[in-house]
């Protein structure tokens, strides 16, 4: 069955319907053409529900835009979606690329703030949001009695004399649901080991994002990165107007799982219709932290929940502290997010008494 707005048919049915599956939802390519934007690939996806989200091939296949029946839930930057031929690795220049979005991925070898690993000079947050999907592929179809959206791609992030990561990214949903899971199976190509850091940064913005929100999550413990995080510890989970003298936050959590081994956080708003939210679903022996940004900085408002398998830092302080994971040859891994929406309040309070539970 096909739920289209609160109302289930049969695919035989629809299909008598419509002339076009884009009625009732479906994917859409295309290229952007408008200034540092130009020629970079999209896909939008909506799946009928009203949550529609966009893809972006030629960034790793991340996702740029994201909202709910109309409501825009993410913090987008005004670089837009940036091509990736103006990506230098330099420094802190990653930031005159990051569009935010619902997904940037970090990594895939190193992310953090920029600094010296033997010898390496390693900028912010990696490479791979700026390398392109390569064997990029659409799926989507009718299946079992509902369209499936099935969306995949590769990306390769290897150097000659270096580490040679691949990751296979698949995103899927369905028409009627209101969720999509990201499955990445990242493999290391070479006979010798890597190192391995991968953060999937998911950035929230205006309207969800006001005073009136809230984070939930499964933690089982919640540190400040440094002493101005330490100062706003006791407010981690509430937000404030936004404040020109603002300086962001960070906080990293260790998470708890549920009977199924999986863990959960959201960002709530009580007052956006009768409640909404947006909720991430993962598993900790994958992604065993999450690391939580905070910024309420004058147009620079923005959350993000960021499920990562090590703390934030260069690669030379994580190898130093002993928190550097390493892939091994011919290894692979594998990680899966779940993203979806939670509307109105008895979502909400199933949301909550589900945490409390395995608190």
């Amino acid at each position: 069955m096909i739920n289209i707005f609160n109302s289930n048919y049969e695919a035989s049915e629809l299909k008598k319907m419509i002339g076009n599956v884009s009625q009732i939802g479906g994917t859409r390519h295309y290229e952007l053409t408008e200034g540092n934007s130009r020629g970079t690939r999209a896909i939008d996806v909506n799946t009928g529900s009203g949550f529609c989200f966009t893809i972006l091939p030629d960034r790793g296949m991340d996702i740029s835009q994201a909202s709910y029946k109309g409501i825009n839930l993410v913090f987008r930057t005004q670089n837009g979606e940036v091509n990736p031929a103006f990506y230098d690795p330099k420094g802190s220049e990653w930031l005159r690329v990051f569009f935010a979005g619902l997904l940037t991925t970090c990594g895939l070898t190193y992310f953090g703030a920029p600094g010296m690993d033997e010898g390496a000079d390693l900028g912010l947050h990696g490479r791979y949001s700026a390398i392109p999907a390569r064997q990029v592929c659409d799926n989507s179809g009718f299946s079992d009695g509902e369209y499936l959206i099935d969306v995949s791609g590769v990306i390769d992030e290897t150097v000659l004399f270096g580490s040679k990561l691949r990751m296979k990214r698949k995103i899927r949903s369905k028409v009627g649901s209101r969720s999509l899971f990201i499955s990445d199976e990242i493999e290391n190509l070479s006979s010798l080991p890597s190192p391995y850091t991968i953060m999937y940064h998911i950035n929230f913005g205006f309207p969800l994002l006001d005073e009136d929100s809230e984070i939930l999550s499964l933690s089982s413990k919640v540190e400040p990165y440094d002493e101005i995080a330490q100062a706003g510890l006791p407010r981690w989970n509430k937000f404030e107007k936004p404040d020109s003298a603002w300086r962001e936050q960070n906080f990293l959590h260790t998470m708890r799982k549920d009977e199924h081994g999986y863990t959960y956080a959201a960002i709530i708003n009580q007052k956006l219709m009768d409640g909404l939210g947006v909720y991430i679903k993962f598993m900790p022996d994958q992604l065993p932290y999450l690391s939580q940004w905070k910024m309420a900085g004058e147009s620079d408002y923005v959350t993000a929940l960021e499920p990562c398998n090590t703390m934030i830092a260069n690669r030379g302080q994580l190898r130093k502290e002993g928190m550097l994971p390493m892939i091994g040859s011919y290894e692979k891994k594998i990680n899966c997010v779940e993203i979806g929406i939670l509307e109105g309040e008895k979502e909400i309070s199933e949301f909550k008494l589900m945490l409390n539970q395995f608190r």
